[in-house]
C-alpha cells in the first residue's frame, strides 16, 4: 500500500492529477512507511535524522529520482543499519542507479570504518604502488612487504595496490594486486563498473577491493561480514535485519549511468559514526 501511494505521488499518472516533485513524493512515501522504517532503524539513528540524510541524497541526484522509490529506501536502510553515510564526501557508501532500481555499495572509507569498529583490528590501510617506487613483497613462510614511495621526481604510473592489517594481539597480514588484476576483477564482479565510483574514483575502489580480499582472512566481526555481503546489492524490501533480505541485483539490467560525489582519497579515518543522532 505504501509503495503504491508513493509511486502514484512520484509519477502522477492520472490525468488532471496535481503533480508533486520527486522530493515531495519521497517524503510522502517515507511518511507512509514510517512504522516499517522506524522498526528497521538501528537504535543510534533517529527517524528524523534518517529522513534528512535520505532526502539530501535523493534530491542531489536526478538519476536516483527515476528509480523505484522503495529500492531507494531499502538501500538507505542498508546503509543506516551499517552506520555508513551514503553519497557524501566521506566516501563511506554509495547509492547507485541500477536499471530502474538502486544499488547499495560500500565505499573504501566505509570498509575501513567497519574494520576499525570491529575491535579486533588495530590498524588497517591501503596504498597504491607506482612504477618508480621501491617495492618488494614476499609471500613465503615469513611474509614481508616493503614500500618506499619515490620522494623526488615522477613516481610514474600506478602499477598495483596493497592492503595491510595489524591485529590488537600483534598479528598482521597483507594482500597485493596489480592494477591489471584489480581492473579485471572489477569488470567481472562489479555490476556497475561502467558508471559510479569505478569511473570517478578508481583508486579508492581499487583500495577497497584489496581491503575486501584481505578481510576474507582477517578476524572480523559479523558487521563486516554483513557489509561484504550487502556490497553491490539491490533490494526492494524493508526488514528489521536487512542482511536477511534477498539480493535482487541479478534480476535487473544495469543501464543507467549516474554521477556520484567524489571521495577524498585519504587514509584518514572518519572521526564519527555516520547517521548518529
Amino acid at each position: 500500500m505504501a509503495s503504491t501511494t508513493a509511486k502514484n505521488a512520484l509519477q502522477a499518472k492520472a490525468a488532471g492529477e496535481v503533480k508533486v516533485s520527486p522530493q515531495k513524493g519521497m517524503q510522502q512515501m517515507m511518511k507512509a512507511m514510517a512504522k516499517e522504517i522506524e522498526a528497521a532503524l538501528p537504535s543510534m539513528v533517529s527517524s528524523e535524522r534518517f529522513q534528512r540524510v535520505a532526502l539530501t541524497a535523493f534530491s542531489a541526484n536526478p538519476a536516483l529520482q527515476k528509480c523505484d522509490p522503495k529500492s531507494f529506501i531499502a538501500a538507505m536502510m542498508q546503509s543506516a543499519q551499517l552506520g555508513l553515510e551514503p553519497n557524501t564526501p566521506l566516501g563511506q557508501a554509495y547509492l547507485i542507479p541500477y536499471g530502474t532500481n538502486v544499488q547499495f555499495q560500500v565505499g573504501y572509507k566505509g570498509m575501513l570504518e567497519l574494520a576499525q569498529r570491529s575491535g579486533k583490528i588495530k590498524t588497517i590501510y591501503a596504498h597504491e604502488v607506482r612504477e618508480n617506487d621501491e617495492f618488494d613483497i614476499d609471500y613465503g613462510l615469513e611474509q614481508s612487504l616493503k614500500h618506499k614511495p619515490l620522494l623526488k621526481g615522477d613516481r610514474g604510473d600506478v602499477i598495483g595496490y596493497y592492503a595491510v592489517y595489524h591485529t590488537i594481539d600483534g598479528g598482521f597480514s597483507f594482500v597485493f594486486m596489480t592494477k591489471e588484476e584489480v581492473n579485471e576483477f572489477a569488470q567481472k564482479k562489479s555490476k556497475t563498473f561502467n558508471n559510479g565510483p569505478w569511473k570517478t574514483d578508481f583508486d579508492a575502489m581499487a583500495k577497497k577491493t584489496v581491503i575486501k580480499q584481505l578481510l576474507k582472512y582477517a578476524p572480523i566481526s559479523i558487521e563486516i561480514q554483513q557489509a561484504i555481503v550487502a556490497d553491490t546489492s539491490v533490494k526492494t524490501k524493508i526488514d528489521a535485519d536487512m542482511s536477511l533480505v534477498e539480493d535482487e541485483s541479478d534480476d535487473y539490467i544495469d543501464t543507467t549511468a549516474t554521477e556520484v560525489v567524489e571521495v577524498n582519497d585519504s587514509e584518514t579515518m572518519p572521526g564519527q559514526q555516520a547517521l548518529d543522532k
